[in-house]
């Protein structure tokens, strides 16, 4: 399990991620500080001021950090702080990310485009692969469909197809799938049963002041509940949660 809140705010908010990660034995904390937003008007992210607060979470609390990269102009400096690098959903078509990223060693979570197919996302990781770098971890985060009650749908189709036709470790992300806290225990336990390697959940000590993703984002009572209530669920397939 991956767990943190959308973007670092300050580093009360993101000391307090970091506590709830010990606290519930996940070992990788997630937050961005450079946020590729819809909206020019939307907080953007600390920038590298967040990455030095992410990485000193990771000095004091022996964490992984994850957090995304927003254009190829600061991948190294999101190759230098993080020991996993993020591209997400905008960014799974820009090459200078992608071949950055596959000039290097480090484990990349790649998340595919709401309006991409499966062949298309192979694709995308695939010029990190062939760019020397064989870490490459895929994550389904929802595609854009014909719905408008939910933000995205999930697409455990494509994760049935992914699992048959690569061999590369498959991470979901039902917090940005669904876009509501409501269901996200849901839909992370119909991944875990799928027999998937990981989910990255959004959490945050107040989602109601969040300055990104507020709706989607569980408290720290919600996520505590969620990961007490998959151990079941991921013993059941073979998987150990962490």
């Amino acid at each position: 399990m991956i767990t943190g809140p959308c973007s670092v705010e300050d580093e009360t908010q993101i000391e307090s991620a970091a506590q709830l990660c010990i606290e519930t034995g996940v070992k990788i904390l997630r937050a961005g500080a450079f946020k590729p937003r819809t909206s020019p008007y939307t907080f953007q992210g600390l920038g590298l001021e967040g990455l030095k607060l992410l990485d000193k979470m990771r000095s004091k609390y022996g964490l992984g950090i994850i957090t995304e990269v927003r254009d190829s102009t600061h991948v190294d400096q999101i190759i230098e702080y993080a020991d996993i690098i993020q591209i997400g959903a905008k960014s799974m078509y820009d090459h200078g990310i992608l071949r950055k990223c596959g000039a290097t060693t480090k484990p990349v979570l790649l998340k595919r485009g709401f309006g991409t197919t499966l062949q298309e996302f192979v694709q995308a990781a695939e010029f990190i692969l062939s760019g020397g770098n064989p870490n490459v971890i895929l994550c389904e985060r929802g595609i854009r469909t014909f719905e408008t009650k939910t933000r995205f749908t999930l697409d455990l189709c494509g994760v049935s197809w992914l699992k048959q036709y690569t061999n590369l470790p498959i991470v979901v992300d039902p917090s940005h799938a669904i876009g509501y806290a409501y269901g996200v225990a849901d839909l992370t336990r119909a991944a875990i049963a799928m027999g998937i390697e990981g989910v990255i959940i959004e959490t945050h000590p107040n989602p109601k002041v969040a300055k990104s993703d507020a709706e989607q984002q569980l408290n720290f009572e919600e996520f505590r509940a969620l990961k007490k209530s998959v151990g079941l669920v991921a013993q059941a397939v073979g998987r150990t949660i962490c």
